[in-house]
């Protein structure tokens, strides 16, 4: 658990930095990243977030569909607010202004806090379940992936808002604490509960949908008009074959 805090912590806080080192119009790595990103959390959602929800559930499997539409939806929702910085998207001010965009942050801590509470750090202490267990490091792989190019839109558009790097910076924090609260969170109210419970797998059906929704946008918006690109294809493969070698390490 305290692996997951610190790896999710810092790795908002070090992307943050990248503003230093890439041009906020120089996007062609961003899109590269997002494309790794979006891929290989689209193939653990199907290849492990659903099925372990959908077997593990103690009620009817199907009404975990109704938490994973919910999930879906309620990210529609708040990128409403966020203007879709998880995806990439950087929407700049010309000219400083000290106005604060609340909204904004708001969206992305719930966004973050959801994604941190399904970390449950369970062991092996339940038997039957260990292959769940084996999935708690490689969703933390795909949030943190996740969290590096939206880290880097989100201090980019601070930037643009604030002019000040430091003030920047100081805000970013509030996307950084996110994941790591959701996983205090949940490791001290679901510690006891058994990955069958309602309260984990509403809490996994709605991420599960959340994940569906940003990964799916983000490998449509990375193929504009569907055209042809090599390197994006060849970064969408890279995340696929990440996400699908991890489930044999």
């Amino acid at each position: 658990m305290i692996i997951a805090i610190l790896a999710l912590f810092f790795t908002v806080l070090l992307s943050g930095f990248l503003v230093k080192v890439f041009p906020p119009t120089n996007t062609k790595w961003l899109k590269m990243a997002l494309a790794f990103s979006g891929a290989y959390l689209f193939t653990i959602t199907i290849v492990h977030l659903l099925p372990d929800v959908l077997v593990n559930s103690s009620s009817s499997p199907y009404h975990v569909g109704y938490w994973v539409l919910a999930g879906f939806f309620l990210q529609l929702v708040l990128e409403l607010f966020s203007h879709g910085v998880e995806h990439g998207h950087m929407h700049h001010h010309h000219g400083r202004t000290d106005s604060m965009p609340f909204l904004l942050l708001g969206s992305l801590f719930v966004h973050s806090f959801l994604e941190g509470s399904i970390l449950v750090d369970r062991g092996h202490s339940h038997a039957g379940h260990s292959h769940a267990s084996d999935n708690f490091y490689v969703i933390l792989l795909g949030i943190a992936l996740h969290h590096i190019p939206a880290a880097f839109a989100l201090m980019s558009v601070l930037m643009s808002r604030l002019e000040n790097f430091r003030k920047a910076f100081m805000w970013l924090l509030v996307f950084a604490v996110g994941s790591p609260l959701g996983i205090l969170v949940s490791n001290t109210i679901l510690a006891q509960e058994t990955p069958d419970g309602l309260v984990y797998t509403a809490l996994t059906g709605l991420v599960a949908g959340n994940f569906l929704h940003i990964s799916t946008t983000i490998l449509f918006e990375t193929s504009p008009d569907h055209h042809f690109n090599r390197a994006k294809l060849v970064a969408t493969l890279l995340g696929l074959m990440l996400a699908l070698v991890s489930d044999f390490v």
